[in-house]
This record gives C-alpha cells, sequence and structure tokens, in this order.
C-alpha cells in the first residue's frame, strides 16, 4: 500500500523539490518575462479600486499579523476579482484537493490548494495565502509541488505567492522545448523561476504593479 506523506512535510526544502521533480531554476533571462517590461496605467475605476484595497489592506494590517483567511480576503481575492478571472472565460475552485503520485516509487504526496484556477481543466495560477509572519520563499518549495500536478504538462504554469506584504510569481514549465523563447532550456527538464518581491505594504505602487502583472498573465491562461 502506498505510503501518503502531507506535502507541508515532503516538500520542505527548496532542493528537496528540485531533486523530488528533477526541477531547475532557468538561467534565461527571457523564460519568465511576463512579470517585466512595460505596463498601462490603470484606468480611472481600476485606480480607485486599487487605492482602496491599499488603504483597506493598511487599515486592518495596523491591528497585527493577518491569518491565512484575512489575507485572502483583503488581498488576494480582490486582486483575482479586479484583474477579471473571477469571470468568463476563467473558473475558480476553492481548496481543491491535490494528489501528486511520484514515479517510481511508492509515494503519494497529498496536499490542499487555498486557490485554484481552471481553465478547461487546465491549472493555470495557483495562489498559496500564508500568515504575514511566515517568508514567501518559505511556502516556494509547496507551490512549486502543486504546481508539477498539472495534468496538462505542456503548457506553462503561473503561481502567485502572498502573505499579504509582500507578492512573489512563479512560472513553471514541464517541458521547455515547447517554448520557443527558452531555447537555451531545450530538453533539459522541468524548469521555473521567480519575479521579484513586491512590497504591498510598504510601497503604495506596488500593487498596480501585482495587478498589472495579473493582467497581463490574462491573456495567456486561455
Amino acid at each position: 500500500m502506498a505510503k501518503v506523506i502531507a506535502i507541508t512535510k515532503s516538500a520542505a526544502t527548496l532542493a528537496d523539490v528540485e531533486d523530488r521533480f528533477q526541477l531547475s531554476r532557468s538561467e534565461d533571462s527571457a523564460f519568465f518575462e511576463e512579470w517585466q517590461g512595460a505596463f498601462s496605467e490603470a484606468n480611472d475605476s481600476e485606480a480607485t479600486a486599487l487605492a482602496s484595497l491599499y488603504k483597506r489592506l493598511q487599515y486592518h494590517r495596523a491591528d497585527g499579523e493577518l491569518l491565512e483567511g484575512a489575507v485572502m480576503l483583503l488581498v488576494a481575492s480582490p486582486l483575482l476579482e479586479l484583474a477579471g478571472f473571477y469571470d468568463f472565460p476563467y473558473k475558480l475552485k476553492s481548496e481543491a484537493s491535490v494528489e501528486i503520485i511520484i514515479d517510481d516509487s511508492e509515494e503519494i504526496l497529498r496536499g490542499r490548494i487555498d486557490a485554484l484556477i481552471v481553465q478547461d481543466q487546465l491549472w493555470v495560477l495557483v495562489l498559496e495565502a500564508k500568515k504575514t509572519t511566515i517568508p514567501l520563499r518559505s511556502a516556494l518549495p509547496q507551490l512549486l509541488s502543486y504546481l508539477m500536478a498539472n495534468p496538462q504538462p505542456k503548457q506553462p504554469l503561473f503561481g502567485m505567492l502572498t502573505n499579504g506584504d509582500e507578492v512573489l510569481f512563479v512560472k513553471l514549465v514541464q517541458q521547455s522545448s515547447a517554448q520557443a523563447n527558452v531555447q537555451a532550456d531545450a530538453e533539459a527538464g522541468a524548469r521555473y523561476d521567480l519575479s521579484r518581491s513586491f512590497s504591498l505594504y510598504t510601497v503604495s505602487s506596488e500593487i498596480n504593479s501585482v495587478f498589472q502583472i495579473l493582467k497581463k498573465l490574462g491573456p495567456r491562461l486561455v
């Protein structure tokens, strides 16, 4: 009988995940171009909504640390809604179960995701909401494990990590040879890369940057 291991325990470190799934970070600067470059300015209604979101976050954050539920309500959910991910053609499944079966072993890794956007059964965006006291990069091994559960490995996946104070984007491609802009990674196995960390709590303009990246990701997910 297969041994069941919680993802939070099996994905303790980045080295664990890279070894288990044969993952490596891409060195190609063009691999994760979606978070880089110039972005269009938010329109008036979007700018107003973002300003309200930032003000609300500051108000509640002043009372102390935010737990996962509050981070989801105050940061993740409003940003996803404003970027259009709650409307056609996107589908959202909340708290979807994830099961990962490791090839050539008797281990089954199981875990829970906080939010999952699905388009035609394709996992296109995985979002992990963690306590504000937890550094974003400490949740990266868990997020990469979830992304590796993708049932359509030819499609790139994008993740978003937030603890309420900061946001970090992740891109993962299981079959790099399918991507024309990552020739250096061709046939080299699964690759991932990270954006820089965006500080929602300390820099008011960063929330606009996060929103614009989500909008830029949208057309790539359909």
